[in-house]
C-alpha cells in the first residue's frame, strides 16, 4: 500500500506563489505514473500536470508557464511550484500515483488534499 501526504496548501493572493509538496512512502522512480490533480467546487477531479515513468512531463494549458512539476527521488517527494496564482486556481489539489504490476494492472493512490485558495 502507498501513502501520499500533501502539504503546502493555504491562502495566497492573486499573482502570489505556493508549493505544495507529495511525500509518497515507495520509491517514485517505481512508480508508472504520477501527477497533480484539482477539484474546483462542485466539480470532478481532473488532472492538470502529470509526470510518467520516462520522466516526460505534462499540463493542461491553463496553468502552462505558471507552474512547474518537479520531484525528489531521493525524498521520495513530488513538488508542484505555482506561480502567478489566480482566483480561478482556487481549489483542492490532490496529489495521484499509479503503479503498473504485471499481471495485476494499474493501482492508483491518492493523497487527501489540501485546500488552495487564491484570493486578495
Amino acid at each position: 500500500q502507498v501513502q501520499l501526504v500533501e502539504s503546502g496548501g493555504g491562502l495566497v493572493q492573486p499573482g502570489g506563489s505556493l508549493r505544495l509538496s507529495c511525500a509518497v512512502s515507495a520509491s517514485i522512480s517505481s512508480m508508472h505514473a504520477m501527477g497533480w490533480y484539482r477539484q474546483f467546487p462542485g466539480k470532478q477531479r481532473i488532472i492538470f500536470a502529470s509526470i510518467n515513468r520516462d520522466g516526460v512531463i505534462n499540463y493542461v494549458d491553463s496553468v502552462k508557464g505558471r507552474f512547474t512539476l518537479s520531484t525528489d527521488n531521493t525524498k521520495n517527494t513530488m513538488y508542484l511550484q505555482m506561480n502567478n496564482l489566480k482566483p480561478e486556481d482556487t481549489a483542492v489539489y490532490y496529489c495521484h500515483a499509479a503503479t503498473l504490476t504485471f499481471g495485476r494492472g494499474i493501482d492508483d493512490y491518492w493523497g487527501r488534499g489540501t485546500q488552495v485558495t487564491v484570493s486578495s
